[in-house]
């Protein structure tokens, strides 16, 4: 198996928090009041930030775990779901 460059790794778990935070910006719209009175740049921001950090935490918590039996991509599996669950209890706790 062959490991991927940390730099590398680094910056594809921030594209990935970064699209995954867009993304739910545009599928999940906030409610009337909240477009009304909240900027439209400042909630992308927010999002996407959630999205990183929810990234980092499924990409660390998917080596602890599942690296000594996974494959190369599968950290990068644990980023993708770690961002959509952060996003989605953001949601809901906001």
């Amino acid at each position: 198996m062959r490991m991927i460059d940390p730099a590398v790794s680094l910056l594809i778990v921030l594209l990935i928090g970064i699209v995954a935070g867009l993304i739910f910006d545009r599928v999940a719209r906030p409610r009337w009041f909240s477009r009304e009175v909240a900027s439209e740049t400042r909630g992308m921001v927010t999002l996407s930030l959630i999205g990183i950090a929810g990234a980092f935490i499924g990409f660390h918590l998917a080596i602890l775990i599942l690296f000594p039996t996974g494959g190369a991509l599968v950290p990068f599996l644990g980023a993708m779901i770690g961002a959509v669950l952060a996003l989605v209890g953001w949601r809901y706790v906001r």
